[in-house]
């Protein structure tokens, strides 16, 4: 088994966002964080919706992106006010995280 952890981030992304590809609204996106250019960390949005993806399709995204969760690892939620600079009010944003492994055999 791979000793090596990560950490995946799970946001909701409020004026949608532009990689890998534009949305024109809301989307959540969860990202693998690793060394390197952000530009290239292992990424994955789901379709223009604010409702947070259950705990199957994390899973799954994060399959598809060659992780699955580390040992006893438990996703862990913050809430955080959103940057001033938004064209809309600042709202509260939820940012979930886990520590996650490169699947066996995966390409990570």
């Amino acid at each position: 088994m791979s000793k090596q952890i990560f950490r995946a981030q799970l946001s909701l992304r409020c004026c949608g966002t532009t990689t890998p590809g534009r949305t024109a609204g809301p989307c959540w996106q969860l990202y693998v964080a690793q060394t390197g250019l952000v530009v290239k960390w292992p990424t994955f949005t789901w379709p223009t919706s604010p409702e947070i993806p259950t705990v199957e399709a994390r899973q799954a995204a994060l399959a598809y992106l060659g992780f699955t969760l580390a040992e006893d690892a438990e996703w862990e939620w913050t809430e955080h006010t959103g940057p001033d600079y938004h064209p809309h009010p600042v709202r509260v944003l939820l940012l979930g995280a886990v520590k996650v492994r490169p699947l066996e055999g995966g390409s990570a």
